[in-house]
């Protein structure tokens, strides 16, 4: 088992995608995304803005594994296609990529896209290029901005700046694992931490080849 640490930097329910009961990740950290297996766990913590260091925001077991095509095409998912007119978590919609009959990914008009939907050939090319892997989990607990604090003796997970950690001992992980247990709350929890900074209308990339400081 291999237990997955980063700090989320752009917090908009986006990547994780926590709606609709299921906690999705399909964009951003592809490496996460490529090397992640079934049974394993993800911990995503707060950023400094809005002063959530140190605070979980989410954790995930990774129950199943499928590619962006299936993702796609899953009746399950299909509301997790972004609907940029309809309400604020319709519109950070994670269901974004799939193939139409070739080779080449389509983007769907989405948060990763750019002004009034164009194609954001940065976001596509790490959403896309490095893995064609969904991270999908039904055992989660997503605070957003009700995040909860990490306790002092296991601020060993704590990952600072981008990337990830995942190098722990098996003790480590059985520490923390044990203590996601002892929260007794499942699932969709509290709003995202940085919907407080956005107005109606989403912020997009501005240059073509834009790629959001979200994720390596």
């Amino acid at each position: 088992m291999t237990l997955f640490s980063y700090v989320i930097e752009h917090d908009l329910g986006f990547a994780p995608n926590p709606f609709h009961g299921t906690c999705t990740l399909a964009c951003c950290k592809p490496q996460i995304r490529k090397f992640a297996k079934k049974g394993d766990y993800i911990l995503g913590t707060g950023a400094a803005d809005p002063k959530l260091t140190g605070y979980l925001t989410y954790w995930m077991r990774v129950d199943e594994v499928i590619g962006f095509d299936d993702y796609w095409n899953d009746r399950r998912f299909r509301r997790k296609k972004p609907v940029m007119t309809g309400t604020t978590y319709l519109r950070y919609g994670d269901n974004i990529y799939h193939r139409d009959g070739g080779e080449e990914f389509l983007q769907e008009d989405s948060f990763h896209s750019l002004e009034e939907g164009g194609l954001s050939l940065g976001d596509l090319h790490r959403d896309t290029g490095t893995t064609d892997r969904v991270l999908i989990s039904h055992e989660f607990a997503y605070w957003g901005r009700l995040g909860i604090k990490i306790p002092d003796h296991l601020k060993f997970v704590l990952k600072k700046g981008p990337g990830h950690r995942c190098i722990f001992t098996d003790e480590q992980i059985a520490q923390v694992i044990a203590w996601l247990q002892t929260l007794p709350q499942r699932g969709y929890i509290g709003e995202p931490a940085h919907w407080q900074f956005i107005g109606a209308k989403k912020p997009r990339a501005k240059k073509a080849t834009s790629a959001k400081t979200a994720s390596a």
